[in-house]
């Protein structure tokens, strides 16, 4: 274990020119599709350290990569996966330091994606780097992702597990200050009334009162019944749901876009509501889009012009830049798993601090690697005011630090014999 750290420590300065390399690929998504040259980078750098690779464009311009290291199947094995995008940057004249390289003050590194999640992939890269550099026995099979589309809700991550990569652990080093994080999730979604009739302005005195004999509405009004039913809904939510670790009310259904209407001379014949739900880790998504449109049946059932022309629902998606919609699921952290036990052994044997155990704010890769029965845990550096932030910093202690704790639960966890099926 001394003979890690101590490689890590002595060689900071390349972990630090690691971090570098990786913010000076200008990865940003949107508008993304700009990655191949990056992710090259780290096959490459998979494959120096002996890691069989598979490589795949998920959108064109940007490739999944993926590191093996075969192992007997009788141990345990290990994943390791971060998001090689980072956010929009636009007008940097706000930035102290320049945006895509990085530069050290202090004990600060600057530059976008030092945060996230930049500085945690290259942790664990670095990690794979110093237990090769050891030379230590590790017979349990690493699994090493570097996916792209997080930053866009575009499901990288949600490929390689289509194209069947398990382990029995899996650790996201995302922006989480060194917590031991489980999260909520998300999922977006399209809530679209549509008339069958389109009418003139001028027929709209005849669709609003008794005596005009025109069964028609404007879907924008329409709209604004079950708008209603939402906002009901998420007050009801609020106080007969919580969970540890998330301030009450913290699941949310936002009204975050409406579309509606083609022109001032007619009546509305369409309304599109693009809405955002937080949801609980003891929740899928499935079941939260069931409970809206429960909901909101009863809602259309009572209004007779919906009644007769009911919405129709458009949710999730894998890319909030091709199909406008997005899913994270829910990540329930499994505290008591011995994976995460050991985590939070070696991360106390680093750090000389008692592993702090919590809930993240927002929404990560973790929750697919999850959902597919992995135990997982988002640990990672950074703090998340930073992220997406002007002048995005981490402390290059956090960097090393997971980069020495991942190194040790990959040793540790790759060397215990599976438990007998």
């Amino acid at each position: 274990m001394k003979e890690i750290n101590t490689f890590i420590d002595q060689h900071q300065d390349d972990l630090i020119e690691l971090v570098r390399t990786l913010v000076r690929f200008p990865t940003v998504s949107p508008p993304a599709r700009n990655t191949a040259v990056a992710q090259q980078f780290v096959a490459s750098y998979l494959q120096e350290l002996g890691y069989a690779t598979d490589m795949w464009d998920v959108y064109p311009g940007d490739p999944n990569v993926v590191g093996v290291k075969k192992g007997d199947s009788a141990y345990r094995s290990i994943l390791l996966n971060g998001h090689i995008d980072v956010a929009e940057v636009g007008d940097d004249s706000g930035w102290t330091y320049p945006s895509f390289d990085v530069t050290r003050v202090g004990d600060k590194l600057y530059g976008r994606g030092t945060a996230d999640m930049k500085g945690g992939l290259a942790a664990a890269l670095f990690a794979l780097k110093a237990l090769q550099a050891c030379g230590v026995d590790v017979p349990g099979e690493i699994i090493f992702e570097s996916v792209i589309g997080e930053e866009a809700g575009e499901a990288g991550t949600y490929d390689c597990i289509e194209r069947g990569y398990r382990a029995d652990l899996a650790i996201v080093p995302d922006t989480s200050n060194l917590r031991i994080e489980g999260q909520g999730g998300v999922i977006t979604g399209w809530i679209v009334v549509k008339s069958p009739q389109t009418f003139h302005d001028g027929m709209r005195a005849k669709m609003i009162h008794a005596g005009g004999s025109v069964h028609g509405a404007s879907a924008i009004e329409k709209m604004m019944v079950l708008l209603q039913g939402l906002q009901s809904l998420e007050r009801h939510w609020a106080v007969t749901k919580s969970y540890p670790g998330f301030a009450p009310g913290s699941n949310t259904i936002n009204p975050a876009v409406i579309e509606g209407g083609r022109h001032a001379a007619f009546v509305a014949d369409e309304c599109r509501l693009w809405v955002t739900v937080h949801f609980y880790p003891n929740e899928s998504y499935e079941g939260v889009v069931e409970e809206i449109e429960r909901h909101l049946h009863g809602v259309w059932m009572g209004d007779p012009w919906l009644r007769d022309h009911p919405p129709h629902y458009i949710w999730g998606g894998k890319s909030m830049i091709e199909e406008r919609g997005e899913i994270f699921p829910a990540l329930e952290l499994q505290q008591e798993h011995p994976g995460i036990q050991l985590l939070a052994t070696i991360h106390e044997k680093v750090t000389g601090e008692q592993a702090s155990f919590g809930m993240s704010p927002t929404v990560t890769d973790a929750g697919w690697l999850g959902r597919a029965g992995m135990a997982t845990a988002l640990y990672g550096p950074g703090l998340l005011k930073n992220a997406h932030a002007v002048d995005e910093h981490c402390e290059l202690q956090e960097i090393i630090n997971i980069a020495k704790v991942l190194a040790q639960t990959i040793l540790q966890w790759c060397n215990q014999k599976r438990d007998p099926a």
